[in-house]
């Protein structure tokens, strides 16, 4: 399992998950660049992520929604606020309707994912913020820990295909 450690932090309002790969740091970075890479891996098995815009460029945005298992939809998006190719990328992402307006009812984070090469593979870092201690509890009530980890388990199928 690619997922290392998880630890979350209510006092800095953090949730940081590592994983590490066995593959090269560019082969990871193309996992998110790639739209039809990324919908592979970005919900968890059980609620596939279908990407309708992504633009990983600063001031870009990705749109996308997740289908359960009995055909209820879950939108969201990302507004990229930086990116450092292959190294590293950082957005604002967010809970929206199925018109990808976003829901202000639900959490806001800022992200930032690192790639770094390590033990001839690549170790990703993924840190999400939350603007108050009640929203990171909010996901983590949620189920993020489990879906995002059961999400970025499945890279290793993808990248060995």
């Amino acid at each position: 399992m690619p997922v290392t450690d998880v630890q979350h932090d209510l006092d800095n309002l953090t949730l940081t998950i590592t994983a590490e790969f066995a593959a090269p740091v560019e082969r990871i970075w193309q996992v998110y660049a790639d739209p039809r890479q990324l919908e592979k891996v970005w919900g968890p098995p059980t609620y596939p992520a279908t990407v309708v815009d992504h633009d990983l460029t600063p001031g870009g945005r990705t749109t996308y929604f997740m289908t359960g298992p009995d055909g209820d939809k879950h939108a969201g998006w990302w507004e990229i606020t930086a990116v450092d190719e292959p190294r590293s990328f950082a957005f604002t992402d967010g809970f929206a309707d199925l018109d990808f307006n976003p829901n202000p009812a639900l959490p806001v984070s800022t992200n930032i994912y690192t790639f770094e090469a390590y033990e001839g593979g690549t170790r990703a870092t993924f840190v999400s913020t939350y603007e108050s201690a009640e929203a990171l509890q909010q996901v983590l009530d949620m189920g993020i820990i489990e879906g995002a980890s059961a999400a970025i388990n499945q890279i290793d199928d993808l990248i060995a295909a």
